[in-house]
């Protein structure tokens, strides 16, 4: 597939102006975007993805922050992957849950689930108050590699994932879920199962976006072990 850092010299790409960070108070952000004019494909996607890319709605990005690198890409291999005594708990207390993958999410069902999950979870956000046209520019499908997967117990919708199938792993790119559930740690349980489906299919990593090690939305990222951080352009081993 080549080289994916030669790849990106090939790709414009355009930088926002700078803007109050999302994650961190007092950081100012800047983000790199490819040209939504640039043909894309799965094996585009992939190795942008390996590089520290994320997909949002049809758009591809990154951080480009000049004085802050807290936004730290994350990913786990699933073969090394073993859960804790937690996690297990986790997978223990869901075993009534069904996950099947539906063709669309655009019901009001969904977009139900979606907007109490925002208002209870993401209030303080930029997400917030939820907006339907922001959800379905937001999880859409894009090149022929996303999948919805709802989970369900006794045919009652408690969660969605948003997943995209690259070519060597699967890019967690949104979950949403039942608040009022929360003996269920639902956000934990979906990243389980998408190391288990991912181990299933053969593919090596699950790419669960970027970690920042002072913001406390994001710590849950690396208590899925071994993770690894892409740092100065490399891969990192963390146990």
């Amino acid at each position: 597939m080549g080289n994916p850092v030669s790849l990106l010299a090939n790709i414009r790409v355009f930088a926002t102006y700078p803007h109050e960070c999302s994650y961190l108070d007092g950081e100012v952000a800047t983000t790199l975007f490819v040209d939504p004019a640039t043909p894309i494909d799965t094996h585009i996607y992939s190795q942008l993805s390996s590089i520290g890319f994320r997909r949002s709605g049809p758009h591809l990005y990154r951080p480009h922050c000049g004085a802050c690198n807290a936004c730290i890409p994350a990913r786990v291999p699933v073969d090394r992957f073993r859960p804790d005594r937690s996690q297990r708990r986790v997978l223990a207390r869901n075993t009534d849950l069904e996950a099947r993958t539906v063709a669309s999410i655009d019901s009001e069902l969904h977009f139900g689930l979606y907007s109490r999950y925002i208002r209870s979870r993401h209030s303080d956000g930029d997400m917030h108050p939820p907006d339907r046209a922001q959800y379905d520019s937001f999880l859409t499908r894009e090149w022929g590699c996303t999948s919805y997967v709802e989970f369900r117990a006794a045919d009652r919708l408690l969660a969605v994932a948003v997943l995209d199938r690259l070519d060597s792993g699967l890019s967690a790119i949104y979950t949403f879920y039942d608040p009022a559930e929360d003996r269920r740690s639902l956000g934990s349980y979906v990243i389980l199962w998408q190391i288990a489906h991912a181990r299933q299919l053969g593919l090596a990593a699950v790419y669960l976006g970027y970690w920042i090690r002072d913001c406390r939305k994001m710590s849950y990222k690396t208590r899925f072990r071994p993770v690894e951080l892409l740092v100065n352009g490399q891969w990192v081993h963390v146990d």
